[in-house]
């Protein structure tokens, strides 16, 4: 199995890489605590997240 290596540190907690393996689907609440009263937003894909630490580049709203 080839192994890939991420784009930066942390990544595996980002909404962009949770969307793309199937979390939303998956874990449909435990997604929603991670969205629900979002304060910052991703200047790359535009996700809102409540914590910087799951976006690859925050910004505050």
């Amino acid at each position: 199995m080839k192994e890939y290596k991420m784009p930066h540190p942390n990544h595996e907690n980002h909404l962009c890489y949770l969307e793309n393996i199937g979390y939303i689907q998956e874990f449909p609440e435990a997604y929603k605590d991670l969205v629900k009263r979002g304060k910052f937003f991703c200047k790359v894909c535009g996700r809102v997240a409540k914590s910087e630490e799951n976006l690859c580049v925050p910004d505050k709203l």
